[in-house]
């Protein structure tokens, strides 16, 4: 798919400010909006949009499909008469500069309930919510159960409950569903709600002519709806339900072991017999939420890392080859010509790089990169083609800032020489200018970039367990004069919305 020259700017929605303790998607999501169309802006990337689990990643969700409720903006529950302004009064003292999700989750989630409560009673007689139920069926009935049982059940996994519903013997999940029927209401209302919330914000950013950029991860978390819903798509152990397969990534330059996700790898066979319906549902719900998608970890496509069961390290994986051009070709028979964005790092052979440029899916470059080595850098601007999306980093990196500070002396007087000189005080800006001048039909720039902040403004450090994830801004950081280079040199560099 071709794109036109735009940029925009990474920040997911928990960043964004709120007296409820994380972002969400009430009036200052709607003012960052505001502030991406003042600006000249024509994208808006997020992480992915899916319910958090142990740790709080976004990228392992308990479900593909299902949206994070904690994003929910409880002021737009005040509004429809689902909460009243007592319910509201006594918010906790939250920090106002990073997530604690400890403190957030148990109050908001009091209140959600809350909410479902008093919506339960008008329930059937709202047809919107009827009929959200009947066309969201397909994910919502096995996701609503599946977290309905895991509250039930203390919260452990699926392989962790009776073997009769973990398996989901028919008459197991029959009775299930009329013990939990409760439960099961408030997990349908909170996805109604998010997605009454999320399409909103959505389209008011449509209206400004701005696109959303979402990530679709290309495993699923084991303990998810999906994984119990559906173990025939995933490399499953049917005695003791755990992976039989494990995804990671081999040894490299960055870890001496490799790194072990943990997720299951996919039953290809069984899924290409299916016609990828599983994926096919995937994509499709993926692309209501967003207008594009980065597909995280693009190679495993072509060929994945596969580590047996009982491994406690990547060591000693092998490489599978994935069905990953057939994926494609059925995506867009069905759906059409796919807006997807390839992250592309890492191990990336001549066969990963043709199966991306066989569906013309943009690649990724990280100007963070591009110091370490000579001209022949691919990340270097000058070694970029239009058909990629350039990034002074990712939520994965330092934040520019942070990685010059880190940076070697090598590093530091490459990028000086290559941009004719630079202070550590304006490094972000020379970076910013880099990606928005370089030849990549989109340039991307994190929040943080833009603001100039260190690495204590950084949202995720691969490897890590804890303290991730929880970055926050003040709308007040967005000054006049933020505004004002961003949209000079979008426009100076032929980004800015309608310039072409």
């Amino acid at each position: 798919m071709t794109f036109t020259r735009a940029s925009g700017i990474l920040l997911h929605p928990t960043s964004i400010p709120s007296r409820y303790g994380i972002g969400d998607l009430g009036a200052a999501a709607y003012g960052f909006v505001d502030f991406l169309a003042e600006t000249k802006q024509q994208l808006w990337q997020i992480l992915p949009l899916g319910p958090t689990g142990h740790g709080n990643s976004p990228y392992m969700c308990y479900s593909s499909m299902a949206g994070n409720p904690i994003l929910i903006n409880l002021d737009g529950l005040a509004d429809q008469g689902l909460l009243v302004k007592a319910d509201l009064i006594d918010v906790p003292d939250f920090p106002s500069g990073w997530v604690d999700y400890e403190r957030v989750i148990p109050y908001k989630f009091s209140l959600l309930k809350r909410a479902a409560q008093r919506f339960q009673a008008q329930a059937a007689e709202s047809q919107e919510f009827q009929e959200f139920c009947q066309a969201q069926a397909f994910w919502l009935e096995d996701y609503s159960l599946f977290m309905a049982i895991k509250e039930a059940c203390g919260g452990v996994s699926w392989t962790q409950w009776p073997t009769d519903i973990a398996t989901r013997q028919p008459e197991a999940l029959e009775r299930w569903r009329s013990e939990l029927a409760d439960s099961i209401f408030l997990q349908k209302f909170l996805q109604f709600e998010f997605c009454r919330q999320w399409f909103a914000l959505k389209a008011y950013a449509n209206e400004r002519q701005i696109q959303i950029i979402g990530d679709m991860p290309i495993y699923v978390a084991h303990d998810s709806a999906d994984v119990w819903a559906f173990p025939e798509n995933f490399m499953i152990d049917p005695t003791s339900l755990a992976p039989s397969l494990m995804a990671g990534v081999p040894p490299d330059y960055f870890s001496s072991t490799g790194q072990l996700w943990g997720n299951p790898t996919y039953n290809w066979e069984t899924l290409e017999a299916s016609q990828f319906d599983w994926w096919l549902k995937r994509i499709k719900a993926t692309l209501a939420y967003v207008d594009q998608i980065r597909i995280d970890h693009f190679r495993g496509f072509e060929s994945y890392w596969a580590v047996s069961q009982g491994e406690t390290t990547a060591m000693n994986g092998r490489w599978i080859e994935a069905p990953g051009e057939k994926l494609f070709k059925r995506v867009e028979e069905v759906l059409g010509k796919l807006p997807f964005l390839a992250e592309d790092l890492g191990i990336v052979t001549p066969e990963v790089e043709a199966l991306r440029d066989r569906f013309e899916f943009p690649g990724m470059k990280i100007l963070q990169f591009a110091f370490g080595s000579d001209h022949r850098n691919p990340y270097l601007p000058f070694n970029c083609d239009r058909n990629f999306v350039i990034y002074t980093g990712t939520h994965d990196n330092d934040t520019t800032m942070g990685w010059y500070s880190n940076a070697n002396d090598y590093e530091k007087q490459r990028l000086a020489a290559y941009v004719g000189g630079t202070t550590a005080e304006t490094v972000h800006w020379a970076m910013i200018r880099l990606a928005l001048s370089s030849v990549a039909n989109l340039a991307i720039v994190p929040l943080q970039d833009l603001l100039g902040l260190g690495t204590e403004a950084r949202m995720n450090t691969p490897g890590k367990a804890d303290s991730n994830w929880q970055w926050r801004f003040d709308s007040s950081v967005l000054t006049p004069t933020v505004r004002q280079q961003l949209t000079e040199l979008t426009e100076l560099y032929g980004r800015a919305t309608h310039q072409w």
